[in-house]
Parts: C-alpha cells; sequence; structure tokens
C-alpha cells in the first residue's frame, strides 16, 4: 500500500484526506416532486436560469460547519474505504468552492443550501446506450440553462429501461450553469419516446462530481437518436438528497460535517462501507480539465483564447481610439488558417533606420485583450534586430492551436509620436475524423504530457454518433488491476474505456488476493484518528519483532519525547499519547520500523462555542451609558458584535468598546445616541443571541430665542439662543444653507447655550438665520441685515503705487474691485474726460462686485492717471489708478572704436535716446566681419556699462561691431554698425625719406610706405621736425596722414630743421625714419598750372544718390590759392565738400541730387599768375512715366496707341520707350516692344475676341520709369463683320480668411546644423505672414531666413544653438482674418563618444 502523506505532501501535488470514524446517522430518504413542461409544438425549448419552471430550488435546513482544524480551507479530495477502493468516478474540478459565508444568491435564483438534483430512474436490468449521429439536419436540442454554482455540481445519471428505440424528434439536453449551489440534475424520458440524455456543464467556477448509481449488473448505454416525430416535453425532478448506495452505510465529509452530503463546504462527500475491516487511503486524481468547457480555459496561465476573454459583441461597432497612424511596420503579419494541434507564426518588422531606440509592441486578441500576460505552452512573443540591415523583427508563435483560438487579432507599434497597427484573422480548423467513432474511444483521456491529459471528450461524443459496437480490449483487463495499485484503478479504467468502475471494482473485491504480510508490524496504525480539540489521543502499533527500533513522524519529522509527546511501550505495543491536542497537531503521522512504515492522519475537531446566556433588550434616552452582556461557554472564545447585521467597530476612534472577562462579554457605549437604536447581534461558532436597543430623545424647551439684528459691514456678528435640554447639537442655516464653522465663523455650544459668531461680517452673511436642534422639527429663526458705504479695494491688484505698466501694442484690462450696499454708481475719468462703457478702443465696465478699465491696443499716449468716483445712498469714495504704457527701447547711438589691439578692441556708445518707458537693463554687443553678413553675439549675460572690450579677434581682418538695448519690455533694435576697424600691430618703420619742396615757411617731404606693414594695415603718418641743435621734436601733424606726402608750415625763414616720419596703425607708432641731414628754409615761385583728367574734359554724369569724387591736380610754387565757383556763386559746402591740397583740389558730394547738376569753375592762383578750369556736372535720374496714352483706332487684330512724351525725363535723353498688352480676362502684363524710340506704335496680332489694356514705360540713360501709364479704355479685338455681345459674368468672389492646411509640428534641431520650420497657409487675398519666437514678432534677425512660396511659409534657423530652442509661431493676417499655428523647437548638442 502507498504511504500517505499530508495535504500537499501527497504524491504528484494531489491533496487527499482521510475519512474520520463511521459514527454519523444515516442520510433520511429522499423526498421527490416531479413537474413536467411540454415543449412548443414546432420549437426547441430554451430556459434560463432566470426562469423558475424548469427546475425548482428546494431550500433545505443548512447544517452548520465544522472546522477540520486547518485555517484554511480544506482541499476537496475523495476518500473511500478498502472494501470498494473507488466508488465514484469524479468529474472534472474548476476552482475551490467559496467559504460557508458565501455571498447571497442572485435575485434571478432563490437561495440553496441542498443540492438540486436531476436523475434517470433506474431500472433492475441492464440498459444498452447506442450513440447514432442524427440525419443532417439535426434537430435543435431542448436546453435548460441554469445558473452557475460556486458549489460541487453532482450529475446522478440512472440508465432508464430498455425500451425499443422509437423514432423521437431531438435529444433533451440539460445545460447547467452559473448555480450559486451544488446542481444535481435528472432527466426522466416519457415511456413512450425515450431520448438520449446528455448533461452538458459549462463556466463551473467549482468542482463537479459525477456519481453513477450502479445497478446490479454492468451497465452498456445505448443511446439512438431517432427521426423527427413531434416534439416531446422535458421533465424535470427536485429532489431531496438522496440516501447512500447500496451496501454503503455512512457518507462522510472531509470537513467532518454530519449532514453528510448536504455540506456546503469545499470539500466532496464519499461514502465509507462499515463492512470494511481495514481502510485504504485510495487518493482518486481529479479527471483533467475539459477542453469543451471554456471556464477552465480561464484559469490557466497559457489558454488565452476563451471567448469569455475576447471582446464583446456589443463592443465591436465600438470606435477603438488610435492615434494618427504612421507607416513603423515595412512587414504586417499576414491571417492564416491551420487546425486543431497545429503550429503558426506572424512576423512583423519594423525599420529602425530613423528610430533612436526600439520601438514598442503589442500584440491583442479582439479588441482588448493584451496577449503580453498569457504567454505560455501555447503562445510564445520573439523579439530581435539585424544590426546590418536595421530592422527589428517581431514574432508571435501559436502552439497547438485550440479552436477558441480563431478570431481577429490586432498588432500595435508605437514609437514617440508614431503609431501604426496590423490587423488578421487566424481561422482554427477542425481535424477530420471518420465517420465511425468508439464509443470507449471518445471516453478516453487525451494523450499523456500535455496540459489537457485526463479530460473526457464528450464533445467530441456529441459530434459524432454513429452506432458502433463496443469492442473488448485485447488485454486481459482483469489481470492489469489485480496487479495495480488501488489510486490506479480509475487511471486504468479511463485507459481501456471501463465506464461501470463501480461494478468493476465489486467484481474484483469478490476476486482472491493474496496480500503480502509485513514483516514488522503485526498490527498497524489505523488508517485516520479523531481527537477533540484539547482532548487526548493515544496511536497504537503492535511489533512483530520488539527489538527492531521504532521513530516516530509527523509531517515528515522526527517526533522527539517532549510533555505533549509522550512514547509508551506495552509488550509488543508501542504507544504515542499526544496530550491537549490543538489545531496544529492536525497532521499526517507514521512510524518506521527498520525499512518499514505505516502512516496514519489525526484529524482534530474543534468544539462549537454556544451562548449560555443572551443579551437583554435596552430602552434608554440619548447620553445615557448602555451596556451590552452575554455569556459564552468558553473562556478567550472569539466572539463578533453586530448591528443591524453589520459588524461593530472596535477601534481606538469607535464609539464602541468591547470587553470580556472570562466567559463574558460586553459591548459598551458611552455617551447613546440616536443612531445607536438597531438590533445588536453576538454571534459566535456555536449560536447567535441578538437584541433590541432604542435610545429616544427628551423633549426640547427654548429658554432664549434669536434676535434680529442690523450689522454695519466688516463688524462682528454675534448670535445666540438658548434650549433645554443642553446636550443636545444642532445645525446652523442662513437662507436654507447649511453653515460649516471655518477659520470667520465659530460655532459655539456649551451645555444649553448655542452661539454663532462672525468674525468680519460680509454681505454674503445677510439673510434669514435658522438654528435647528438635532433630532428636533422645531427650530429658531432670526433675521440679519449688512450695511455698507461704497469701498475701491485698490490694495487687492497688488500694482506698486497703484501703477499699471502695459507694453504698447498689447490689450489693458484693469478689474478693481468695488464694494458698496446697494451697488454704486461708477465714473472712470482720465483728466476732465469721462470715459464711458460705450468707448471703441478705450471703455469703462460696471459690474456688481468690481469695474474694470480696458484699453484694446496699448498706445504711449494712454499714459497717466486714471480716476474712478463711487457713489451711493451710503456715501461717495474715490480712487486713481496710474497706466504706464513702455515699449522697448530705441537702438543705441553708433558705438565708436576707441582704442585696438592685436586682438582685441575697445568700444563705447551712447544710450539710447527713448529707453520704452523702463530703465535701461544692460547691453548686447554682436560682432562682425566686414566682409560677412553673420553677426555673432559676445556676452549672453547684459552688459550694464556703455562700454565693452571685444576679444578673440584674428589680426589683420576688418571688423564691425552694433550693440542692442534691453530693458524690462524686450530687446531693442541693434544700432548703427561702427565704422570698420581692423586689429592691427606695430609696423616698421617708413623708407626713402626725402624732401619733395621748399619755400619760406614750407618744406615738403616725401616717403614710401613700410617694408612691413603685417596684416593689421596702416592708418596713417605722423610727421615730426626740430631745429638743428637742438631735441625738440615737435608733431606737424595733429591727424594722421595717409598719404607718403606732406608739407610742414609755420617755419622760420632760413632756418634748418631736421624732419622725421611715423608709421602708426591701430597698435601704436613705428620707429621713426629721420633725413640724415638739415633743411634749409627758403622759398622757390613757380606759375600755378591746371591738370584737367581726360575724362573731366567732358560732360561728367552720375546717377541720383550715388557719390561724386572728383580729384584735379595742379602746379605752382608757393602753395597756391584755389576757389571754386557753380554757375557765377560760390559753392554751398553743406551740398559739396571741397578739400584743397598743395597738388590737387578735390570735390565730393556723398549722395548726388539733380540741384548738383551744373559748371563748376575752377580757379588756381600764386601771388599775380592764375590759371582757370570748367567742369561740367550731370546728375540723372529715373525718367516719369509717359502721358497721355490713348488708343487711336482698333482694326482687324491691331492696335493704333499715341502718347507724349513725359513731363520729368531725369535730366537725360528719352532713350526709348517699353510697350506692354495685358488680357481683360486675366489682367497679366506682356511686353510687347522695348527701346521704341516714336511716341506712336501699331500693336498687330492680337487675338479675336480678346479685349486688351496697353501701358508704356520711358526709358533713359538711367533705367525705365518707376511707373507705367496705362490706357483709360480697352480695346476688343472683333472679327471682321461680326459683332459680339460679350454676355455679363458675376465675379466668383476667391476671399477668404487665412487658413493653415499643414500646421507645424514639434521639431527636433541638431546644435550647429540649419533646422527649417515648415507649414502651408491658403487665404485670398495673400496674407502678410509673421514668424514668432515665445510671442515675439522675428525681424531683421540675420540667424533666420524666411520665405513664402505658392502658400508654402518656412523659417530657416542658421546653425541654431541650445538658446534657440522655444516656442515658434506662424500667424498670417490678411483683411479678411487672421490665423495662427505653433511648434515647440527642441536643439540638442551631439555628444562625443
Amino acid at each position: 500500500m502507498p504511504e500517505p502523506t499530508k495535504k500537499d505532501e501527497t504524491p504528484n501535488g494531489e491533496k487527499e484526506s482521510v475519512a474520520p470514524d463511521s459514527s454519523e446517522a444515516p442520510m433520511p430518504t429522499p423526498e421527490i416532486s416531479l413537474e413536467v413542461s411540454p415543449p412548443p409544438p414546432e420549437q426547441p425549448v430554451e430556459t434560463e436560469g432566470k426562469d423558475p419552471q424548469p427546475i425548482e430550488v428546494i431550500k433545505p435546513v443548512q447544517p452548520e460547519p465544522v472546522e477540520n482544524g486547518s485555517k484554511e480551507p480544506e482541499p476537496e479530495a475523495v476518500v473511500v474505504g478498502a472494501k470498494e477502493q473507488v466508488e465514484s468516478v469524479n468529474s472534472e474540478v474548476k476552482e475551490e468552492a467559496p467559504s460557508p459565508c458565501s455571498p447571497p444568491l442572485p435575485a434571478t435564483v432563490k437561495e440553496e443550501a441542498e443540492p438540486v438534483v436531476t436523475e434517470v430512474n433506474q431500472p433492475p436490468e441492464p440498459v444498452v446506450t447506442v450513440v447514432t449521429p442524427p440525419p443532417p439536419p439535426p434537430p435543435e436540442p431542448v436546453v435548460t440553462d441554469v445558473t452557475q454554482p460556486p458549489e460541487p455540481v453532482v450529475t446522478v445519471v440512472t440508465p432508464p429501461p430498455p425500451p425499443p428505440p422509437p423514432p423521437h424528434p431531438e435529444p433533451v439536453v440539460t445545460e447547467v450553469t452559473q448555480l450559486p449551489e451544488p446542481v444535481v440534475t435528472v432527466v426522466t424520458p416519457p415511456p413512450p419516446h425515450p431520448e438520449p440524455v446528455v448533461t452538458k456543464v459549462t463556466q463551473l467556477p467549482e468542482p463537479v462530481v459525477t456519481v453513477v448509481t450502479p445497478p446490479p449488473q454492468p451497465v452498456v448505454t445505448l443511446v439512438t437518436p431517432p427521426p423527427p416525430p413531434p416534439p416531446e416535453p422535458v421533465v424535470t425532478v427536485q429532489v431531496t438528497p438522496p440516501p447512500p448506495p447500496a451496501g454503503l452505510e455512512e457518507c462522510v465529509c472531509l470537513c467532518k460535517c454530519t449532514n453528510m452530503c448536504m455540506c456546503i463546504c469545499k470539500n466532496v462527500c464519499v461514502y465509507i462501507d462499515k463492512d470494511d475491516d481495514a481502510t485504504t487511503n485510495t487518493p482518486s486524481p481529479p479527471p483533467p480539465p475539459d477542453d469543451s468547457v471554456h471556464v477552465s480555459a480561464m484559469g490557466r496561465k497559457d489558454s488565452v483564447w476563451s471567448l469569455g476573454e475576447g471582446q464583446a459583441p456589443e463592443d465591436l461597432d465600438k470606435p477603438v481610439d488610435t492615434p494618427p497612424l504612421s507607416s513603423l511596420l515595412i512587414e504586417r503579419p499576414q491571417g492564416g488558417s491551420i487546425t486543431v494541434g497545429g503550429d503558426i507564426s506572424f512576423v512583423a518588422k519594423v525599420e529602425a533606420q530613423d528610430l533612436l531606440r526600439k520601438p514598442t509592441i503589442k500584440w491583442f486578441k479582439g479588441k482588448w485583450m493584451d496577449l503580453a500576460s498569457k504567454t505560455g505552452k501555447h503562445l510564445q512573443l520573439k523579439e530581435t534586430f539585424d544590426r546590418r540591415t536595421k530592422i527589428h523583427t517581431f514574432e508571435m508563435h501559436i502552439i497547438k492551436a485550440k479552436d477558441n483560438y480563431a478570431g481577429n487579432y490586432r498588432c500595435e507599434v508605437t514609437y514617440k509620436d508614431k503609431f501604426d497597427s496590423c490587423s488578421f484573422d487566424l481561422e482554427v480548423k477542425e481535424l477530420e475524423q471518420s465517420q465511425s467513432v468508439d464509443i470507449r474511444s471518445a471516453f478516453k483521456r487525451s494523450s499523456e504530457g500535455h496540459e489537457d491529459a485526463g479530460d473526457l471528450d464528450f464533445s467530441g461524443l456529441l459530434k459524432h454518433r454513429e452506432p458502433k459496437q463496443d469492442e473488448t480490449p485485447e488485454v486481459d483487463v482483469w489481470e492489469i488491476l489485480k496487479s495495480a495499485r488501488p489510486d490506479q484503478y480509475e487511471k486504468i479504467a479511463f485507459e481501456y474505456g471501463i465506464t461501470d468502475l463501480r461494478g468493476l471494482l465489486k467484481r474484483l473485491k469478490k476476486t482472491k488476493k493474496e496480500e503480502k504480510k509485513s514483516e514488522a508490524f503485526a498490527k498497524k496504525l489505523d488508517p485516520a484518528y479523531q481527537a477533540d480539540k484539547g482532548g487526548k489521543i493515544r496511536l497504537v502499533v503492535d511489533l512483530a519483532d520488539p527489538t527492531v527500533e521504532l521513530k516516530w513522524y509527523k509531517n515528515g519529522q522526527e517526533i522527539r519525547p517532549t510533555p505533549k509527546f509522550i512514547f509508551e511501550q506495552k509488550g509488543t505495543q508501542r504507544i504515542l499519547v499526544i496530550n491537549n491536542c490543538g489545531l496544529n497537531d492536525d497532521a499526517a503521522y507514521s512510524v518506521a520500523a527498520g525499512e518499514e512504515k505505516c502512516t496514519t492522519e489525526l484529524f482534530v475537531k474543534e468544539l462549537p462555542v454556544k451562548i449560555t446566556k443572551g443579551i437583554e433588550a435596552v430602552k434608554t434616552t440619548v447620553n445615557e451609558r448602555i451596556e451590552l452582556e452575554c455569556e459564552v461557554s468558553e473562556e478567550g472564545a472569539q466572539v463578533k458584535w453586530c448591528k443591524n447585521g453589520v459588524e461593530v467597530p472596535t477601534g481606538p476612534r469607535s464609539r464602541y468598546r468591547v470587553k470580556s472577562d472570562g466567559l463574558k462579554h460586553w459591548l459598551i457605549i458611552d455617551d447613546a445616541s440616536k443612531e445607536d437604536t438597531g438590533t445588536f447581534s453576538l454571534m459566535a461558532s456555536g449560536g447567535t443571541s441578538e437584541a433590541k436597543v432604542q435610545v429616544e430623545l427628551k423633549p426640547l424647551k427654548i429658554i432664549q430665542d434669536l434676535q434680529d439684528m442690523t450689522v454695519l459691514l466688516g463688524q462682528p456678528l454675534k448670535m445666540h439662543c438658548e434650549i433645554f435640554p443642553g446636550n443636545v447639537p444642532g445645525r446652523w442655516y442662513r437662507n436654507g444653507q447649511l453653515i460649516q464653522s471655518n477659520d470667520r465663523i465659530n460655532i459655539l455650544q456649551r451645555a444649553k447655550n448655542h452661539r454663532l459668531e462672525i468674525v468680519n461680517s460680509t454681505l454674503h452673511d445677510a439673510g434669514d438665520y435658522t438654528f435647528v436642534p438635532e433630532g428636533y422639527s422645531q427650530s429658531l429663526c432670526a433675521k440679519i441685515h449688512i450695511v455698507d458705504p461704497p469701498r475701491v479695494h485698490l490694495e487687492s491688484l497688488n500694482f506698486p503705487d497703484n501703477t499699471v505698466t502695459i507694453v504698447a501694442g498689447n490689450k489693458l484690462r484693469v478689474e478693481i474691485p468695488i464694494s458698496g450696499e446697494p451697488a454704486p454708481r461708477v465714473v472712470w475719468m482720465k483728466g476732465e474726460r469721462v470715459i464711458l462703457d460705450s468707448g471703441h478702443r478705450v471703455r469703462a465696465e460696471t459690474f456688481p462686485d468690481h469695474t474694470s478699465l480696458t484699453i484694446d491696443i496699448a498706445e504711449k499716449e494712454d499714459t497717466g492717471n486714471y480716476k474712478i468716483v463711487l457713489q451711493n445712498e451710503a456715501g461717495e469714495a474715490g480712487a486713481s489708478v496710474k497706466v504706464k504704457v513702455v515699449d522697448i527701447p530705441d537702438p543705441p547711438e553708433v558705438p565708436l572704436v576707441t582704442e585696438v589691439g592685436g586682438d582685441w578692441c575697445s568700444m563705447t556708445w551712447e544710450p539710447p535716446i527713448y529707453d520704452g518707458g523702463s530703465p535701461i537693463l544692460g547691453y548686447f554687443i554682436e560682432r562682425k566681419k566686414k566682409q560677412s553678413s553673420r553677426w555673432m553675439r559676445l556676452n549672453f549675460d547684459l552688459n550694464k556699462e556703455t562700454t565693452f572690450e571685444p576679444k578673440k579677434m584674428i589680426e589683420g581682418v576688418p571688423y564691425e561691431v552694433r550693440v542692442f538695448a534691453v530693458n524690462a519690455i524686450g530687446v531693442s533694435k541693434p544700432s548703427e554698425p561702427s565704422k570698420a576697424f581692423v586689429p592691427l600691430a606695430v609696423t616698421s618703420e617708413p623708407t626713402m625719406l626725402v624732401v619733395d619742396d621748399v619755400t619760406d615757411t614750407t618744406v615738403t617731404m616725401k616717403w614710401r610706405p613700410p617694408d612691413t606693414i603685417g596684416a593689421a594695415g596702416l592708418d596713417g603718418y605722423l610727421v615730426e621736425y626740430c631745429i638743428e641743435g637742438t631735441d625738440d621734436w615737435r608733431v606737424t601733424n595733429k591727424e594722421l596722414t595717409e598719404k607718403t606726402k606732406y608739407t610742414i608750415t609755420g617755419l622760420p625763414p632760413e632756418a634748418k630743421i631736421l624732419v622725421r616720419v611715423r608709421a602708426i596703425n591701430a597698435a601704436g607708432a613705428s620707429t621713426p625714419r629721420t633725413l640724415q641731414h638739415s633743411i634749409l628754409v627758403k622759398e622757390v615761385i613757380e606759375p600755378p598750372k591746371i591738370r584737367i583728367p581726360r575724362h573731366l574734359k567732358q560732360t561728367y554724369t552720375r546717377k541720383v544718390g550715388e557719390a561724386v569724387n572728383l580729384v584735379i591736380p595742379f602746379m605752382g610754387k608757393p602753395r597756391p590759392k584755389v576757389s571754386w565757383l557753380k554757375e557765377g556763386q560760390t559753392v554751398d559746402p553743406t551740398q559739396v565738400t571741397i578739400r584743397n591740397t598743395d597738388c590737387d583740389s578735390i570735390i565730393f558730394i556723398r549722395k548726388a541730387e539733380r540741384k548738383h547738376s551744373g559748371m563748376y569753375d575752377m580757379k588756381v592762383e600764386v601771388e599775380n599768375h592764375v590759371d582757370t578750369a570748367i567742369v561740367d556736372i550731370q546728375i540723372v535720374d529715373l525718367p516719369g512715366p509717359p502721358q497721355c496714352v490713348k488708343i487711336d483706332e482698333v482694326w482687324g487684330g491691331n492696335v493704333a496707341l499715341d502718347w507724349t512724351p513725359p513731363k520729368d525725363n531725369g535730366n537725360a535723353a528719352i532713350t526709348g520707350y517699353t510697350i506692354q498688352k495685358a488680357d481683360k480676362k486675366t489682367m497679366e502684363w506682356y511686353t510687347c516692344i522695348e527701346h521704341y524710340h516714336r511716341t506712336c506704335i501699331t500693336i498687330t496680332e492680337l487675338v479675336v475676341g480678346n479685349e486688351y489694356y496697353f501701358r508704356i514705360y520711358s526709358e533713359n540713360m538711367v533705367g525705365l520709369s518707376e511707373g507705367a501709364t496705362q490706357t483709360k479704355d480697352s480695346a476688343l479685338i472683333v472679327k471682321e463683320g461680326m459683332q459680339l455681345k460679350n454676355p455679363e459674368y458675376i465675379d466668383h468672389d476667391f476671399k477668404e480668411p487665412p487658413k493653415f492646411t499643414q500646421p507645424l509640428i514639434n521639431t527636433f534641431a541638431i546644435a550647429g546644423y540649419n533646422a527649417t520650420l515648415n507649414c502651408s497657409v491658403r487665404a485670398n487675398p495673400r496674407p502678410k505672414v509673421i514668424w514668432m519666437k515665445n510671442k515675439i514678432a522675428i525681424i531683421d534677425d540675420p540667424r533666420y531666413r524666411m520665405f513664402s512660396n505658392q502658400g508654402v511659409c518656412t523659417l530657416e534657423i542658421r546653425k541654431p544653438s541650445p538658446y534657440d530652442g522655444g516656442m515658434y509661431s506662424c500667424k498670417a493676417i490678411n483683411d479678411l482674418g487672421d490665423a495662427l499655428v505653433e511648434c515647440k523647437l527642441e536643439v540638442k548638442v551631439p555628444t562625443q563618444d
């Protein structure tokens, strides 16, 4: 016999228990009630669990469950006696049953404590049943649907008498679903037409046990569905529990309950034969779950394909909210079909070329069932990544598919803001089976090694019902059973198709079997023992050899002698005495004698706690003490106090206190309230005692009533009343609204006094006040009136000095809270002007609790003081608010570079004239190379001073600098660039210094530039001299001369001097070059001579706006005197700049204008010698348009035009005209002829039917005139001999406000690489597009370039930095409206590996 173990130590992880002594009373005889419900004539009958007609639920007396010593519910198990080994066949076990305190039953089914039995009457003769498939189409079955039970379902089927198989329309199917208690269904077919009986159990969360009552002989079941005659009635029988089967005298439940099969515990009841001398512990493993039952699939991890977990039918039409799709999947999973038990894979691929990290994928079945948590034997998910091709591969493998795996699947891929999905279908086909089905093989268990091993394929039996004789197994089953262990009988019966296991075991019991005699034990332990809690038990074993060493074990652990465990011996008997048995002693015990071992199990029974003295009813008033007392039969017993069936809270903050002393238990309520009225009960394991508690109120008496009051706003409000009894709480109401205590309102109660105090009364505090004592219908009332003079609450604005600052161009709305009762009249004034509420740009509005001043577009003129005047009956109040309109400052003055170094310079500038109404916070400085257009900011922190030193410049490269002023509003426009400067280094000394000319007071020196100038360049030269014999060097030129020739003036005649020259640049002065010998100052006379350049001998022509710079050299000694005249008048020095030197005269005009044209006379004098010259200067401009363009004649495809020359020829001769034409339909202009010299022309080759306009530009040496003269009338080209009447059409209005057809999208950019933002807008007329960063318009910023082509707007950010990140917006505006789109730009700095 195999060694039994305790609970979870049983073989194969099965759970079992040992039956206690069979001393319980037998089960009473069941009572049977019969009810017949015939179906409709030509329609199958389907009965739901809500219909009480097919099955009537009978509620017998429910016995009290008795715990078996374990804190957790006992597992399900089946134990049989040694006489019959296995007496019943268990159907599949679904889930654990609920505890005895299960929730109430559904409303559609009556509460049951006993099973409902469906039984087929058993005849004394064997019954043969043959299953044959009905002819197609099969008639629909009659279905009886019962609510699913949470308790075990027991189906007892007794074969009917064997009448001949007459024709029958359809089988009777009894479907049991969702019963709250164990259900036993008995179906009795009518005598004339016996029907096949099929019991279908679906969605059972509890174990299902099927007990088949054995006939005297083996039973062979034959079911033959006949052809369809008229429908038969459905017979439903409700019976009380049956007595034990024949030969079995007692029913034993593993929970030790005394009500046999009526037990509501989780265990399974079995029958024990009293005649059996020695019981055998033979646990029967429950059959594996059936795949046809969907609920069982829900309990397994890998069975994720249950229909119950899919999408509900009503949800199929509901839209699924998903983000917009984008193409992430480059290969999508395709649907497919497989047979049951086959494998299939679905593959999805995502290209990761543009992805920074792995995308997220999810697999779904139906609408919402995520398959990620359902992986197991039947479902596997796999992910791979190919680094060469940059492709992610996601696979879903379905292994050994089942029928319910079919359906719609979905694959979803997400990456940041991108999303893609694909749906596909899986079709699972059934295996093709032969028409002939073996009944025995249909009842065999499925193949071993699978999760479904042990399932009974009842669905397969129903599908294939062809008649076939059962075949006798080729092997000798008797020999196999004789040599097998008892716990293997059920497995062998299923393996060889034995359906009548009970009869087989009875027959096997009659056969003699040799039992191996134990060598160590003369008498072993009994299979099970039972003891009461706190009692004493003796385990006795008789040894065959007293000298054998003996060891006792408890749950596999060796037992050592203790006061609790005492070892005794009496002759060959060895006794283990267990004293004071507790729940932890409920275990498996074993004794080992040498190599042999015998085991037993001890069950400790806990006695119920009974109530010896019940609770007495209590009637009292509020605020009294209530004490409920009860007495039980056991000290320290666990009891539960309840009020109205709900457990009483007994925590530290609870009003209820629980006390116990010995056998007595108390529930104490110190301060009783009316809510304590109810039924209180005490529950113990052996009974319940309850009593009613009634708490009533005391009569109310008003000692002092509330008084009406008038209170000034802001003053405290105190209300008082006095009532009896004094400990009654109450509630205060204002205008019917409950008043809650807070920081401003205090609600006080001291004995009989009730007070309501409001610290500072407000207008909301006015109204009708009511005090309602709790629990009473009486109330106390009073009226409160609040009055208040008008006030302006400027302090709530939090504006310094009541000054509101607004940026120009923005909208200003100042809301000032006001108060007063009644509501005051408000007047806004600026100076003496009253601001009305109907103003267009500036308006004032008044509301009950505030007044507002609104300025739609703030202007600089809106700055000033605004006065507010409030008046009402209680008085008058006034206040003033100052509005200050601020703007960005003006640009600073042009910066000056005061000093230049090798790679630095020093610059200074003047602050802007207008600071925008806000103090200047600092300045930003930018520089650029002169030949570049890219400005670079030199400081990111504001420069507070008006000086700055740019550094890190390249020597020899010319630079320009500019300055931005910054105030609290923003950054100004840039200043004008400074004069270009070059970081310079000191040059070498000038070379070849010689004397060029000498006069009585002057000496002219010449030299050549230094040999080494360097990258810094050369600014000019400094000439110095000293009298020979002295060392006093004097500077002759205060300003540097850029020429290599200079005349030293103011020298004493006939003096000898020394001369030296220095080269000067930004880096400083070079080493001087000194003349080797002295110079004698003595004058030489030379007559003057003007040398007119060749190009000035003719008229000198320049365009308006160009610079005029003429150099006219001359000769003469001493230095000639030069004078200029224009048209006989002195030249205005403000218009024309003239600079004279010793050898030439320069006439310079920065921007030439037409008034500068004329004859300029030059005169050179040396004492009495004179020379003159004339220079003719002509300043030309674009001509004006022609005058009076008209159509002279129209004939055929020709039009004759005539016009007059323009009034203004631009101070130059007209060189020609440009004629253009335009069709009236399109008004697109095309050039007909250019450089035309006449004032009349004939335009030919015009299209017949078109109507033309013409315009003409005039042209001179400067170019075409800015405007053109257009003909007032149009020329209609008409075919000769025909007159075409032009229909009138109403032009379609294509105008529309701006609308963005493609918005901006959030973008990431890499620092240093150009980034672009794109959007498209549609509007007519063409809109004005404004780009903004952080709500500030981008204007004339060289870092940004803006394009607009055919409605596509582009902003290019040149080499952005992290500071360029932010919110960018594009705004389009035309006469019909505006539109705005925004996006976020984030600039990332690339990391270096």
